[in-house]
């Protein structure tokens, strides 16, 4: 199961009102980087049953992962972060062995 906290719920929602359509957004991870994985997330408007999985449905919008992920995303929690300038979406997962030093990509 995904769990989003506040911050990344509310940075969601006003995305996908600002893209004015949408039912959600996509999970994945896909090979890359020097730890082997990175995440991936895309916006969503259809729901597409035969790739994808429900894995968290609130009034607003859901959040979908791709069935080939699913095992990569187990348990994650989704965050909106700032520091400094930057700003972005933090995915704490409890599958993680270890990130690469400029963490952009990571290992279970």
């Amino acid at each position: 199961m995904i769990s989003l906290t506040e911050k990344a719920y509310e940075k969601v929602k006003s995305q996908l009102q600002k893209r004015g359509k949408g039912i959600g957004i996509r999970l994945g991870v896909r090979t890359t980087g020097c730890s082997g994985l990175a995440y991936t997330i895309e916006y969503v408007d259809d729901y597409i049953s035969d790739n994808t999985t429900i894995n968290y449905a609130q009034k607003d919008f859901v959040v979908l992962v791709d069935k080939k992920s699913d095992a990569y995303l187990k348990g994650l929690t989704m965050d909106w972060v700032r520091n400094g300038l930057n700003e972005g979406f933090d995915f704490i997962n409890p599958n993680e062995r270890d990130r690469c030093g400029c963490g952009e990509s990571f290992r279970v």
